[in-house]
């Protein structure tokens, strides 16, 4: 169980990557721009991946009737998931030094991964319908109004994962290094259950 937990320690605190690193990032090319534009999404807020690319996204969104990037005193996610990732991290630490000692069972650790796991696709499922009101709320006396070909308006909704054509932009949304950071993590705690579970079988 030593190296188990060893394993566990070092997957739960890859999550803390998150504090430095953006977790997703959307960026959008036309021919206008040569340069993308693009933004990261950190676990406390939004940056441009250039010092002016949140302006320019903001002033050609205006044009839509979408509403401005929002800062991080403007959404609760940007205060509650620093806390939701650090106590996650801690716990995991906390479970894999307990495990190193022989103190819980390797279960405890596909535990952690299961409560982690829900909490990402919870995470994911608030983010796509910020997504869906980020793109389709939009301003009625917009100065450009552009409709689909059955006359309702047109969303504008980046998509959640992947490749859109928007207009004449394309916008392709991934993760980005913290959120591969937190992947690797994960999948370590499952190395760790897999090993915990090996040396539990060969202990019986």
């Amino acid at each position: 169980m030593k190296k188990a937990g060893v394993i566990m320690i070092i997957g739960s605190l890859l999550l803390l990557g998150l504090f430095k690193f953006p977790l997703w990032n959307i960026m959008l090319g036309a021919p206008q721009y040569p340069e993308p534009l693009g933004m990261n999404i950190y676990i406390n807020g939004i940056k441009g991946v250039t010092e002016f690319d949140l302006q320019n996204i903001d002033g050609l969104n205006h044009y839509i009737g979408m509403k401005t990037i929002p800062k991080p005193e403007e959404m609760w996610e940007f205060s509650v998931f620093p806390k939701v990732i650090l106590g996650m991290a801690i716990l995991g630490a906390v479970i894999g030094l307990l495990g190193f000692f022989n103190k819980v069972s390797y279960k405890f650790f596909i535990g952690w991964f299961i409560f982690m796991s829900i909490l990402g696709v919870l995470g994911m499922y608030d983010f796509n319908n910020w997504l869906i009101d980020y793109g389709s709320n939009l301003d009625p006396h917009a100065i450009i109004k552009v409709t689909n070909p059955d006359g309702t308006p047109m969303s504008y909704k980046p998509p959640l994962f992947g490749f859109q054509k928007l207009l004449n932009f394309d916008v392709t949304s991934l993760p980005h290094t913290g959120g591969y950071l937190m992947f690797v993590g994960m999948s370590l705690t499952l190395v760790a259950f897999w090993l915990g579970r090996k040396a539990s079988l060969k202990t019986t």
